[in-house]
Formats: C-alpha cells, structure tokens, sequence
C-alpha cells in the first residue's frame, strides 16, 4: 500500500500550479475539466509510482456558504490495488462501524474507488 495522491482545493488552481512546479520541479498533467460540475483539476507527480498531488477548483468557490469545505486538504487516497480489494476494505470498515463517504464505484476520470471518515472525520479514498 501507499498514498497516491493528496487533493487541495485552490482558490487560485493556475497560481497554485505554478507554484508547485516551480519551487519542488514536479510535472503537470493536463487540465481535467468537468463541465458539468465546473470543476477543474491537475495533477502533480513527483515520478512515475510516486505520491501525486491533485489541486482543484470550482468557479466562486471562494465566496460560497460552504468555504471551509473547500479550502485546504479534500482527502488523501490510498492505492489498494483491485476493485475487489476496494469492495473488502469498504465492507471492513462498515463493519468496524466507520462512516462510509461514499460507496464504490468508477467515477468520471476512471478511478475505482470508495471514500470512508477517518477518526476525525478526514476523507480516505480507496482506490484500486
């Protein structure tokens, strides 16, 4: 297992690009946009299998009632490496009385995927 990616919800999606591309050399993916949501995103690898990091935006987000759930870290994923393995670990955790955040499933930039509440209510994705 390892963390494939942090998300970071940016105010500033292309000023926060740059920054991190600068200052730690890392390379960017091409602009992902969903239309339909008006969210947009990058990602950020530090090498092939290495830890990502995604930024992401959605239009007025700075101004919305629901700031504080859209600034600063969204989640963080880990990499389980099967559908199958997804699908145990979400029942485990169900199981072990865990909120479950959402349910299996591919979602629309091809990941499979569910998301549980940690402890403290911090957002995990399992991915395959």
């Amino acid at each position: 297992m390892k963390i494939e990616h942090l998300a970071i919800w940016a105010e500033d999606i292309e000023l926060l690009r740059d920054f991190y591309v600068k200052y730690f050399s890392l390379d960017c993916s091409e602009k992902y946009v969903n239309t339909k949501r008006q969210f947009t995103s990058y990602f950020l690898s530090f090498g092939q299998e290495k830890t990502r990091i995604e930024l992401m935006n959605i239009p007025g987000m700075e101004s919305s009632a629901n700031r504080i759930n859209l600034t600063g870290l969204a989640h963080f994923a880990i990499t389980l490496g099967s559908k199958e393995l997804v699908n145990e670990y979400t029942e485990q955790f169900r199981k072990d009385g865990y909120t479950i955040y959402s349910e299996p499933r591919t979602t629309g930039d091809g990941y499979y995927e569910s998301a549980i509440l940690d402890p403290e209510g911090n957002i995990v994705e399992l991915l395959a």
